[in-house]
């Protein structure tokens, strides 16, 4: 059995893979406390498998505080562990739009599935989850409510600023002037998808594109990814755990001494 553990600034993710498939995983805040609450959510992902720690074969820690985690055997770059779980998933992946809490990520994958290329912007909270939550409190609804209050709605509207403080006076303008709330909502996330594809510029997003982070649950910036780039956007079944997944998938290459691991 082998585990990633990927501890990011807003949530810690933990997968435990059996060198074929993933046989538990969870999802938790990390708190004011990320190096006890990834050692917590590790030892309860553990416990709900019957696993002990010693019948680990190998644990991999990503993300943020992948440095700080005393359990686990090596760190990895969390672009190498998103790649490695989206291609898993995904074997013909090109393109990944990571979108956590945070940061955002884009990660160009060659024809060998290799890391060639990627930017991340973890220095502003334009276009990550602080964002859309902002956005979400903004226009006085959640996050879950977001996907039902745009649907099937096609208008839209121009967002001019994305810094997460001029944006919010900026929609503050556009309802005190009686602009729809779906319209404000689908002008913000266009422009999350504008923004996401800038970063490394459309000439390199190439099919297949897939979607990840808690973002991705968001199915109306998918959408308007889908728009932006003229692809179809796929979602894996749960966009949060691809870091981890990578991480216990490279654990699981590093004990076998392969190369890759079988879907």
């Amino acid at each position: 059995m082998y585990c990633g553990v990927d501890i990011g600034a807003r949530s810690t993710e933990v997968v435990l893979f059996d060198g074929a498939q993933v046989v538990e995983s969870a999802v938790a805040d990390s708190g004011t406390s990320p190096r006890e609450s990834a050692r917590g959510l590790f030892h309860r992902v553990l416990d709900a498998a019957g696993i002990r720690r010693s019948e680990l074969a190998a644990t991999v820690s990503t993300g943020y505080g992948r440095n700080y985690f005393a359990e686990s055997d090596r760190a990895v770059s969390e672009i190498m562990c998103h790649g490695r779980g989206v291609l898993y998933l995904f074997p013909d992946a090109r393109t990944v739009v990571d979108i956590g809490g945070q940061d955002s990520k884009l990660i160009i994958l060659d024809d060998s599935g290799r890391v060639v290329d990627f930017v991340m912007n973890d220095r502003c909270a334009a276009g990550t989850g602080r964002f859309v939550e902002m956005v979400a409190h903004t226009v006085g609804t959640d996050l879950p409510s977001l996907n039902d209050m745009v649907r099937g709605h096609q208008g839209s509207v121009d967002i001019s600023s994305m810094c997460a403080v001029f944006a919010e006076s900026e929609l503050v303008g556009l309802l005190q002037g009686g602009t729809p709330v779906p319209t404000i909502l689908n002008g913000v996330f266009r422009a999350i998808a504008r923004r996401t594809i800038s970063m490394a510029g459309r000439a390199q997003i190439r099919p297949r594109l897939v979607f990840t982070g808690g973002v991705a649950r968001t199915e109306a910036v998918a959408a308007a990814l889908g728009e932006e780039t003229g692809l179809e956007v796929s979602i894996p079944y749960d966009p949060q755990i691809t870091g981890a997944l990578g991480a216990a998938i490279i654990a699981a290459e590093a004990a076998r001494g392969s190369t890759t691991a079988s879907p």
